[in-house]
C-alpha cells in the first residue's frame, strides 16, 4: 500500500509539472505592454500611462505604454488583438474602436469578435465650444442659427471618426441641422483654428479648454455627457435641449481573445481598485475623468452598445474615410 501511495504521489506531481507554465506561474512574471493607438500627450496616452503605472505598482512588473499611431487607432488595435493571448499585451481601447467597426468597411479584424474586454477605466465629457464671433449664447440659439444658415457653420474635429467629430455628427442628426465638417490631425490644431476664428464650432474634450472659456477667448455652450464636467460645472447639458443626446470619450482595457480568464479577472480587480484610491481619484479628476467601474462583461456591453450607436450615426451621415 505504501508503494502504491508513493507512486500515486509522484504521478500527481508529474501531472502538475506538465501544466502549462502560463497557468502555473504567477502573473505577471515579466513586463506587460499596453498598446495605445494615438500619439503621446493625448487623452489615450495619458490614460494608458495612469493605469499602467497603477498596475505596475500593484503587480510588481512594468506595464509599458507603446504608442502605435495611424489609421484612427486601427494599427494599434490589430497589433494588440493579434498578439499572443497570454496577458502580456493589452490595448487601451477607446471610442474609435466602436466607430471604426462601421467607418472602415474592410478591416482585417472584428474588434467585438476578436478581443476580450478587461475593464473600463474612465469616461471624459466633451464641451461644445464656439468662437465669440458666432453670436449664439446657448444650444437652442445654435440650433436656430444652424437651421437659418445651413452649411455655413464650420465644425472642426480631431479627424474623421474621432470623438469630437462623432459628437458633432450626432448633434447635427438629432437637431436636424447641416454643418460643414473640417477635420484636423488632432484636437490641438482644431482648437488653434477655433481660437483664430477660422472655424466656428468644436466639440472638444473638456480638459484644457476651461482657461479659454474663462478668459473669454471661446464660449462654452454645454457639455455632451449625462452629467456636468468637473471643470465647467456651471454649464448645462446638451441633452437639456436635445433629450437623449450623449457623447463622451471613454477608455478601457482590452486583451486578445482567449486570454486566460484568471488573468482577465485579476486585471479587472486591480483596475477597479484604482477607483477607491484617493490619489488615483484626483488624477482622474484632473483630466475630467469619471470612473467606469465594473466587470469585464460590463465593459464589453459598453463597447457593444457604443458600436451599435455610432454605426447608426456613421450610416445616417454617410461618413467615409478620406
Amino acid at each position: 500500500m505504501r508503494r502504491r501511495d508513493v507512486f500515486t504521489l509522484f504521478g500527481g506531481l508529474a501531472a502538475l509539472g506538465a501544466m502549462p507554465r502560463s497557468f502555473a506561474d504567477a502573473y505577471p512574471a515579466r513586463a506587460v505592454r499596453i498598446i495605445a493607438g494615438f500619439a503621446a500627450g493625448g487623452g489615450v496616452d495619458i490614460t494608458a500611462r495612469l493605469i499602467g503605472q497603477w498596475l505596475s505598482d500593484r503587480l510588481g512588473q512594468p506595464f509599458v505604454v507603446e504608442n502605435r499611431t495611424g489609421a484612427d487607432g486601427n494599427i494599434a488595435t490589430e497589433a494588440a488583438i493579434k498578439a499572443d493571448a497570454d496577458g502580456y499585451t493589452l490595448l487601451l481601447a477607446t471610442l474609435p474602436n466602436a466607430v471604426n467597426a462601421t467607418l472602415y468597411p474592410h478591416l482585417k479584424f472584428d474588434f467585438l469578435r476578436d478581443s476580450a474586454p478587461v475593464a473600463g477605466v474612465i469616461r471624459v465629457p466633451m464641451v461644445a465650444l464656439v468662437h465669440p464671433s458666432l453670436e449664439v449664447a446657448d444650444v437652442p440659439a445654435l440650433i436656430a442659427y444652424a437651421k437659418a444658415n445651413p452649411g455655413k457653420i464650420n465644425m472642426a474635429s480631431a479627424g474623421t471618426g474621432s470623438a469630437p467629430h462623432m459628437a458633432g455628427e450626432l448633434f447635427c442628426a438629432m437637431a436636424g441641422v447641416a454643418m460643414m465638417h473640417v477635420p484636423y490631425r488632432g484636437q490641438s490644431p482644431a482648437l488653434a483654428d477655433l481660437l483664430g476664428g477660422q472655424v466656428q464650432l468644436l466639440f472638444a474634450a473638456a480638459p484644457g479648454t476651461a482657461d479659454y472659456v474663462r478668459t473669454g477667448q471661446l464660449k462654452a455652450l454645454a457639455v455632451t455627457s449625462p452629467t456636468s464636467a468637473e471643470v465647467l460645472k456651471e454649464l448645462p447639458l446638451v441633452a437639456s435641449s436635445l433629450p437623449g443626446y450623449e457623447a463622451s470619450q471613454w477608455y478601457g482595457i482590452a486583451a486578445p481573445l482567449k486570454t486566460p480568464t484568471e488573468i482577465v479577472e485579476r486585471l479587472n480587480r486591480e483596475i477597479n481598485a484604482a477607483f477607491a484610491d484617493n490619489t488615483m481619484q484626483s488624477r482622474f479628476a484632473a483630466i475630467s475623468g469619471d470612473a467606469l467601474p465594473g466587470s469585464p462583461a460590463a465593459f464589453g456591453k459598453l463597447v457593444a452598445d457604443e458600436t451599435e450607436k455610432w454605426a447608426k450615426v456613421v450610416k445616417f451621415a454617410q461618413l467615409k474615410v478620406e
